[in-house]
């Protein structure tokens, strides 16, 4: 992007005297780093590029861009260590208190009420991604599909529920909606422990991981051959799948209990 370019055309007029004034050079540097933070160019964590090469990116003045960047860590978007840049606040999004986090993952209601929530954003996020996914997009969302069977190897169900939430991050990014992947990423964590439980209590029944394994194939394939429809679908019985499942095996730990508390 050129700002020099975008400073003509981003103007704005006083209501006191009725000029039109020309839109701050740092300020539309300012709007366009936001923007890279809202849509995920620029995640939670990520380092800036060295002020002279974000500079030449932009194609403008060092000093400009040090006023944006300025602009951003008044905000509390961005914070500067000493020596080792600026970083993109990695506690931007804090929809949950870490005791919420915890009662919550603890809680068996919960997750399901987690389920059905995934209902909705993973095939919402699906859907948008066929639609408007691009080679890259679907290039990463492969990458991310491909670690879930690597960390299976490593027959750690914490590892493999980080993957599955990078996949699901993946076809959200894909979505090209800033709200579905902001909201997804501020739960990351919360989801991954929702995933890392099913995955213990599904490992009660070994036979059924090739079938879920199915069905994340099959909404693979919906998304990166573009059809919207057939992906939103594909989530929907790869969830439903999994919530049949929990509720058959949480109902036998019941009886069993009862059994046992009897005896």
């Amino acid at each position: 992007m050129n700002a020099n370019q975008t400073t003509n055309k981003s103007i704005r007029a006083s209501k006191s005297t009725g000029r039109v004034k020309p839109q701050k050079l740092a300020d539309i540097i300012l709007a366009e780093l936001e923007g890279m933070i809202i849509e995920g160019s620029l995640k939670p964590g990520e380092k800036l590029l060295p002020e002279r090469e974000l500079a030449l990116q932009f194609e403008v003045s060092r000093p400009s861009l040090r006023e944006a960047v300025q602009k951003l860590e008044a905000k509390g978007l961005v914070t500067r260590k000493q020596g080792g840049g600026t970083f993109v606040c990695d506690n931007l999004l804090r929809g949950f208190s870490d005791p919420l986090f915890e009662l919550m993952s603890n809680n068996n209601e919960s997750q399901f009420d987690l389920l059905e929530f995934r209902h909705g954003i993973e095939g919402m996020a699906s859907y948008y991604a066929a639609m408007r996914g691009t080679p890259a997009d679907f290039e990463q969302i492969q990458i991310k599909h491909d670690e879930i069977g690597n960390s299976q190897l490593e027959d750690d169900f914490r590892a493999e529920a980080e993957a599955v939430v990078e996949f699901h991050l993946a076809i959200c990014a894909a979505s090209h909606n800033a709200v579905i992947l902001q909201l997804a990423r501020s739960m990351s964590s919360l989801l991954a422990d929702n995933i890392a439980q099913n995955l213990t209590v599904l490992a009660k029944r070994p036979d059924i991981f090739r079938k879920i394994t199915d069905y994340r194939k099959r909404l693979l394939n919906a998304i990166i051959s573009g059809q919207p429809q057939k992906a939103w679908g594909a989530s929907h019985r790869h969830l439903a799948f999994i919530e049949e499942l929990l509720l058959k095996l949480t109902q036998e730990n019941s009886r069993m209990e009862r059994s046992m508390r009897r005896m």
